[in-house]
């Protein structure tokens, strides 16, 4: 039997399954490939032969290849947020205690072998158009990710709140495209001492203030 053929004859066996695992198997499958080559590079045609369903299939679930970009970002967003309450839960009453575990985590997450990055930052990256449906759910992800880092520094009493969430906002951003250059075992400790470092110099700030 010819590869196409073969293909063809998959596509129909995948299509015999409900609607909801087709969809994942799509969208797993295009989440795979968009963090690993990058939307612009992977075609849908990649993703159909490689999920092993029909182009049909693809269209009936994701309206157009930029509706299944933002449904990879979307489970992106979701799986990330996941893991961050996660963590919150277990220090709810200790704000910094919270963040140093924020900072762990996040940490061990750049540190991996086959990290390749933020998926919200590249795909924001490769969608410069405010409305892209990427763009959109990318800077979603970040203005929640500085409100909670908000919470945090309310939390924690310091005198400027808005200013400490930006600085580590900008922190945790800048370890997310640093790990060309960060050795896997950096990642967690640098976070950590910088978040203090930045925490430290904002109680400073108050003290002065409050002497003045």
């Amino acid at each position: 039997m010819s590869s196409m053929a073969s293909r063809t004859k998959g596509a129909h066996v995948a299509d015999a399954h409900p609607s909801d695992e087709v969809r994942e198997r799509i969208l797993r499958t295009a989440s795979e490939l968009f963090y690993r080559e990058g939307a612009h590079a992977v075609g849908v045609d990649l993703v159909v032969e490689r999920a092993g369903v029909a182009k049909t299939s693809l269209y009936r679930h994701f309206r157009t290849k930029d509706d299944l970009i933002a449904a990879f970002l979307e489970r992106e967003d979701e799986q990330f947020w996941q893991q961050w309450d996660n963590v919150a839960q277990r220090h709810r009453s200790d704000a910094q205690a919270e963040l140093d575990a924020h900072m762990e985590w996040i940490g061990e997450r750049v540190g991996r072998k086959n990290y390749r990055g933020c998926p919200q930052l590249n795909m924001a990256a490769e969608f410069p158009e405010g409305e892209h449906p990427a763009r959109v759910v990318a800077v979603s992800h970040k203005k929640e990710l500085r409100r909670r880092l908000k919470g945090i520094a309310d939390r924690l009493g310091v005198r400027r709140p808005d200013d400490l969430a930006a600085q580590l906002l900008l922190l945790v951003n800048g370890a997310f495209v640093s790990s060309q250059v960060i050795a896997a075992d950096e990642a967690v400790p640098v976070l950590q001492a910088a978040s203090r470092a930045l925490i430290a110099a904002g109680a400073a700030e108050s003290r002065r203030a409050r002497r003045a």
